[in-house]
């Protein structure tokens, strides 16, 4: 069955922001991990805090409409590299003394955030499929249904009933000798 498309819809402030939350959330995320897993250091809160609101203002501003996966490989891997910079000038790095305070990761990480920037933009691109495509299916029946809804016709159906027996249901004996025991068990009198 081919899948409905449609030129992109736009999309609500509701739908704009819980989308921009997830995309500034994950690639926040994914980004302070991977800085600190490659040898970066841990990122301090504020700095973390400011990377994903600033993710979240530029998420919703691209946000309007449904995206391909082009322009989200692109916000992702701008954001992922944004956030690198970021994190890079801004976070404290794990070196030991001021000899090697020039010693900053270098192309690697920068490799490590396009990698992860990659995987996450897919990842995002197929989430954002799937909600577009139930913004898709729900928004608007499909023409078989506007049919029958639309136009409800009374049909007169033929009474049809079953053919009868000649021979009567009941046809044998009365059985007088069952004995019937449905219920509570009687109280039995003792005697004394």
């Amino acid at each position: 069955m081919p899948l409905p498309s449609s030129p992109a819809l736009p999309a609500a402030a509701g739908l704009r922001l819980a989308r921009a939350v997830v995309f500034a959330a994950v690639c926040g995320a994914v980004s302070a991990g991977g800085h600190a897993l490659a040898g970066g250091g841990p990122v301090p809160l504020p700095v973390y805090g400011a990377a994903v609101l600033a993710a979240l203002g530029l998420a919703y501003l691209i946000d309007g409409r449904e995206r391909g996966p082009v322009a989200v490989l692109a916000a992702t891997a701008g954001t992922q590299m944004l956030l690198h910079q970021l994190f890079e000038r801004l976070a404290p790095t794990t070196a030991p003394g001021p000899e090697l305070a020039h010693a900053h990761p270098g192309p690697g990480m920068a490799l490590v955030h396009l990698t992860v920037a990659a995987l996450t933009a897919w990842w995002l691109h197929r989430g954002e499929r799937a909600l577009w495509l139930m913004i898709r299916l729900y928004a608007t029946p499909p023409p078989v249904i506007r049919v029958l809804v639309a136009a409800p016709v009374e049909v007169a159906l033929p009474s049809w009933r079953p053919p009868t027996p000649d021979v009567p249901a009941y046809a044998g004996e009365i059985v007088s000798g069952t004995v019937s025991r449905r219920g509570p068990p009687r109280k039995v009198q003792r005697s004394r």
